[in-house]
């Protein structure tokens, strides 16, 4: 089990901006990685309500479940149980929960572990560089009908992680704009789709 404070800065990209920054930094096909993530809510949509989200992330064979509770703007506190490929499984097909001290987690807030259920998945080609005392990681997600990109930051410090991530948005042209956190994109994306059946 881990438990971490995640701080991070994220701003969405066209194509070609992704294009470039690939370009510019220098990234070979086999720099970038596939991970999918499987969304999990309670049909009352309990942890959406806490500003929270939960997922499976499955990367080649290693997978993990994770709860993002917000803590504040651009920090959350991650808890992640690692799961073996059959226990990842089970919990995708709703035949129990294996990851504890996430469990631990959702019991605070009262969260039944039965009404869980997966909603779906967004899959993201993932490139991570070490960047200025952080981590910079260029995105290419595809779900439902939308494909999309974007750049995050990953730092330490909130202030100065701010700063280092304006400075980087300046540098390479990217106007600034309030970006969405995936799950929240692909949720938007799913009640568009279910508005047009």
């Amino acid at each position: 089990m881990s438990q971490q404070l995640e701080i991070e800065f994220k701003n969405l990209l066209t194509k070609q901006q992704y294009e470039q920054l690939l370009k510019d930094f220098h990234i070979h096909d086999n720099a970038i990685h596939r991970q999918t993530n499987h969304y999990y809510d309670t049909p009352l949509h309990a942890i959406r309500t806490l500003k929270s989200g939960l997922r499976i992330r499955q990367i080649d064979n290693y997978y993990e479940c994770t709860l993002k509770e917000r803590t504040a703007a651009h920090e959350h506190l991650e808890t992640t149980n690692e799961l073996s490929a059959e226990q990842a499984k089970k919990m995708l097909n709703g035949e129990g929960f294996f990851a504890p001290e996430v469990a631990k987690r959702l019991a605070k807030y009262d969260i039944p572990l039965d009404e869980l259920a997966v909603f779906g998945s967004l899959t993201t080609d993932r490139v991570e560089i070490p960047y200025k005392d952080g981590l910079l990681v260029f995105d290419h997600s595809f779900y439902l009908q939308c494909d999309d990109y974007e750049v995050e930051y990953e730092s330490n410090d909130v202030i100065k992680g701010n700063a280092i991530f304006d400075e980087f948005l300046q540098q390479y042209d990217i106007k600034k704009q309030v970006t969405d956190k995936k799950i929240a994109r692909f949720m938007k994306a799913l009640q568009a789709s279910k508005k047009q059946e």
